[in-house]
């Protein structure tokens, strides 16, 4: 019998190089929020267990971890700002590595989507203006309406910047192989790129360049940690998560793109939200990944996210449009995607309801496919 080759495999199965890393598949695990860390935001066995269980992603991109005690816009989420963190973080690290995965941090900062019980001493979360996000953080009091932020002083701004820089030093200290700037879904990066939500008057505000300074200058701290080829940066073009709204996205997003070119990242993580309160907000805007995969020049990659599913995510490689597609709830309730995908197996349905905090149900629990078949004999 003559074995498989490459050619044979669908392309989402195909492996893929991504800086220095020769990665086995390209179906990658998207950054989940899942509000399941210990107190003082640490990282804890129950978490290492849940990457370890979907170490055969071509590469796992972990939930958005605050790089500030500012940062944070969720209850229970693991931070990466602390000694204490860092070293916790460890234990998710080594568990994917024994399991033979990759797996990347996700650098975040919410800014304004957040509330003053997230925040230390009970202050006002910052963004770019005082311009409310018009969304609820959630807390352990439940859903609270986020209020008007305190728009950060210039003076603040290079302060922001260093904690990128140590967040992405002390990943690098918990073992990660690479990060990802979290540039999305209307938090503090995305916040000062939107002209909706940055009205300020100074070189961080204004025209595209100078709304787009912040986003870069975050870019260049973290690439100085880690270079460019183990870095990624995640953007939603077509996003209006967080209130965020801009008068010219194409033009903004094309700016960006072209600009992250001399950082040769790794990858650039494409979110095409499919759907935001009832509304096809992706057709809207038609900023898919079709439209920024030409600008990106050299060895840099690009992972589309949204919604995807086994053919679409093949035919949207095979057209040229991604190199890999992330699966976020997918992979909530498959640990062994990749695997159930290579052998056309049923998949898990997911629960909505346990997504956002809890225990292990609805968290470690989803069975792998040899489990599932052990059990049903």
């Amino acid at each position: 019998m003559n074995s498989l080759t490459t050619e044979d495999l669908p392309p989402l199965l195909r492996g893929v190089r991504v800086g220095p890393y020769d990665l086995p598949n390209r179906v990658i695990m998207a950054p989940l929020t899942r509000m399941r860390a210990a107190d003082g935001n640490l990282p804890r066995p129950l978490n290492a267990e849940y990457y370890r269980q979907r170490a055969g992603a071509g590469l796992i991109i972990t939930e958005a971890t605050p790089v500030s005690p500012y940062g944070h816009g969720y209850a229970d989420t693991p931070g990466i700002h602390t000694p204490e963190q860092t070293e916790a973080w460890k234990l998710v690290t080594r568990a994917v590595h024994e399991a033979g995965g990759r797996i990347f941090l996700q650098l975040w900062h919410v800014g304004r989507q957040s509330h003053p019980v997230l925040q230390p001493g009970g202050v006002l979360p910052v963004g770019p203006s005082a311009v409310m996000s018009g969304e609820d953080s959630p807390t352990r009091q439940g859903l609270l309406p986020q209020p008007v932020p305190r728009a950060l002083e210039l003076s603040e701004i290079p302060g922001i910047v260093e904690q990128f820089r140590q967040g992405a030093i002390n990943a690098k200290l918990a073992g990660f192989d690479g990060v990802e700037v979290h540039g999305a879904n209307g938090y503090l990066l995305d916040q000062f790129l939107h002209d909706n939500s940055n009205l300020r008057t100074d070189e961080y505000g204004g025209s595209i360049e100078n709304r787009a300074r912040f986003f870069l200058e975050v870019t260049a701290a973290v690439t100085s940690v880690w270079g460019g080829d183990r870095t990624g940066v995640r953007i939603s073009p077509g996003g209006e998560f967080g209130g965020v709204n801009d008068s010219n996205r194409l033009a903004l997003f094309s700016h960006l793109v072209k600009q992250l070119n001399r950082f040769s990242l790794g990858y650039i993580h494409l979110v095409v939200p499919r759907v935001v309160r009832g509304e096809d907000v992706a057709m809207r805007f038609n900023l898919g990944p079709e439209i920024f995969r030409p600008l990106i020049t050299g060895d840099t990659k690009l992972i589309a996210a949204g919604g995807y599913k086994f053919a679409d995510a093949n035919e949207t490689i095979a057209k040229g449009w991604a190199d890999m597609i992330a699966f976020g709830r997918l992979f909530i309730s498959n640990p062994d995607l990749p695997h159930r995908f290579a052998v056309g197996a049923p998949l898990n349905p997911y629960d909505r309801s346990t997504f956002y905090g809890g225990d292990a149900a609805g968290y470690t629990d989803y069975p792998a496919l040899a489990d599932a078949v052990a059990s049903a004999r």
